[in-house]
């Protein structure tokens, strides 16, 4: 491996697929050995409410916002989050992002690189209803 990589977005395949917004995973693409970076677009309306949250058996999370206010919905507190803030989640802490507002969101999401994330992710339905 060499001594640093450098990827673009463009480069990382979009993980939401149809879903509005864009999530890029960037760690496999990096060949990262410790941390896991995902960048994420949020459009107005989009997230987990009416649905879904999660929670982790082993990794913290640090979501920093660079444009846009988000609801973070964290076990049954509600605060909104602008730009230039970050969120650390304790792995066992259940949550949700939700962009209430009119405008895109930007956010980057950094935790320690697990070869399997699925393995280490609950999720909780019907954590944040409408």
């Amino acid at each position: 491996m060499a001594d640093y990589t450098i990827v673009s977005v463009e480069e990382v395949p979009d993980f939401l697929g149809d879903y509005p917004g864009e999530m890029h995973f960037f760690t496999e693409p990096l060949e990262t050995e410790q941390v896991a970076l995902t960048y994420r677009r949020m459009p107005p309306q989009t997230g987990g409410k009416g649905g879904y949250g999660h929670f982790h058996k082993t990794q913290e999370e640090l979501v920093f916002v660079f444009s846009g206010t988000l609801q973070f919905k964290i076990g049954d507190e509600v605060i909104e989050v602008g730009p230039k803030h970050a969120v650390r989640f304790a792995p066992s802490a259940v949550r949700s992002i939700w962009n209430d507002s009119d405008e895109d969101a930007h956010i980057l999401i950094v935790s320690t690189r697990i070869d399997n994330v699925r393995d280490d992710v609950e999720m909780v339905e019907g954590f944040w209803p409408e």
